[in-house]
């Protein structure tokens, strides 16, 4: 697919991955007495030495933290953006929307939620000025989503929120429910116009099957947590069918209750692996996690002269930025070390 076009990533990206923590190294980091030691540990490992060394020990809460392990992703990100070609900046590319879409609902979040005051977004500048159009500054200072709206301009996003206002779909799930779906929507037609034939192949094997399993949470959710009704739950759904039929799909909707739904599941690909203990009701959030670790796992390795390899190695790091969260939060709560290391199994 590539050996020569591809080698030079593949090499940057088996060291970058050398540096993700292991889970000797989680371990030691949950076994830390308070959330400063816990710092002073990340600053020790090479992959977070230069984001945390000039960490504020002032401004030790969950926010602050989650700036600081986001710039670290943002880092990597840009690594590999430097270190690609032009073939391979153009999946990068397609990938970035992903941040877009992750700061849009995190502004979303502080505004909708009521909190004081602008966010802070300093530390994502420089990042979003080179691969991005939105202008965080008028994001920031936006007091309502009529503003907020406006801040996007003519955007993609401007578009699909000015549609929810005048629809009156105006509250914090319905935004980032539709932003959510724009984006793996964009994300699957899109990849048509970048990526070869066999390429599409490889990593529809991860996209398709994320597209699979959101629909399966969003339908969970919406049955057993929301109570909505069939019809609202369709409108929820990514129209996008890839291991899951739509027949399948129309069976974990209508399912008469969650013995049913998951009895459904279970002959479906993503029923295979077992999350939770005999005769409880599996843990979809664990299941899921199961699924796409083996996926994008197996893809990086397979693959490695390929787009895998660079969207396996973002996949996990993203995964190891909620897992030191938790770490975090399970250390600022005093939760044991081995009780933290249960919940960092689920991220």
């Amino acid at each position: 697919m590539g050996l020569l076009a591809y080698s030079g990533i593949t090499t940057k990206v088996r060291a970058m991955e050398s540096r993700l923590l292991t889970a000797e190294e989680f371990r030691q980091l949950a076994e830390q007495e308070d959330v400063r030691s816990a710092a002073d540990y990340l600053k020790q490992q090479p992959a977070y030495a230069e984001v945390f060394a000039g960490l504020d020990d002032t401004k030790l809460h969950r926010g602050y933290i989650e700036q600081i392990l986001t710039q670290s992703e943002y880092r990597d990100f840009t690594k590999l953006y430097r270190f690609s070609s032009v073939k391979q900046r153009k999946f990068l590319d397609l990938y970035f929307r992903h941040y877009e879409v992750e700061v849009l609902k995190k502004l979303l979040r502080h505004m909708l939620g009521g909190r004081e005051g602008q966010p802070d977004l300093s530390v994502f500048q420089e990042f979003f000025e080179k691969h991005s159009n939105l202008d965080l500054e008028a994001l920031c200072k936006a007091k309502n989503l009529a503003e907020f709206t406006d801040a996007l301009g003519k955007s993609a996003y401007g578009d699909l929120l000015r549609q929810l206002l005048d629809k009156g779909q105006t509250s914090l799930f319905d935004c980032e429910l539709q932003l959510d779906l724009f984006y793996f929507q964009s994300l699957w037609k899109a990849r048509t116009k970048i990526l070869s034939k066999a390429e599409r192949k490889i990593l529809d094997a991860c996209y398709g099957s994320r597209l699979d399993i959101l629909n399966i949470q969003w339908i969970f959710r919406a049955r057993s947590f929301y109570r909505l009704s069939p019809a609202q739950i369709y409108a929820l759904l990514i129209p996008v069918h890839y291991r899951l039929r739509a027949e399948t799909v129309k069976q974990l909707v209508e399912a008469e209750d969650d013995a049913k739904f998951f009895a459904v599941l279970k002959e479906t690909p993503y029923g295979k692996l077992d999350a939770g203990d005999a005769g409880q009701v599996p843990d979809v959030q664990l299941l899921s996690k199961q699924i796409l670790d083996q996926i994008y796992g197996k893809t990086g390795r397979r693959y490695p002269h390929s787009p895998a390899v660079l969207d396996s190695y973002l996949y996990f790091k993203e995964q190891e930025m909620r897992k030191i969260v938790t770490a975090l939060e399970g250390i600022r709560y005093g939760i044991s070390a081995p009780e933290i290391m249960g919940l960092i199994a689920k991220q």
